[in-house]
């Protein structure tokens, strides 16, 4: 299989494992933009995000990949919301 039938199956065995694997990411949305597949969304750490880019080199290797992955600032508020 070759082609853009090869690049569908890459994306969606890179979207199977990043649901099962250890990190269970569901927020990541991935297409295939312009010959290119884009990596987008929130994820909740960095440590998650290094984890995502390592499986998606794995799956997609070969493919140009552009990752667009947010993380998520989760920390506490310094003080209490005033409210008026």
């Amino acid at each position: 299989m070759k082609g853009p039938e090869a690049s569908e199956y890459r994306i969606a065995r890179l979207r199977d494992r990043l649901a099962d694997e250890e990190i269970s990411e569901l927020g990541v949305r991935i297409d295939m933009r312009g010959g290119y597949v884009h990596l987008w969304g929130t994820v909740s750490t960095a440590a998650c995000r290094t984890e995502i880019l390592r499986i998606a080199e794995t799956e997609l290797g070969g493919l140009p990949m552009r990752a667009d992955l947010t993380v998520a600032c989760a920390t506490a508020p310094e003080r209490p919301e005033e409210l008026e």
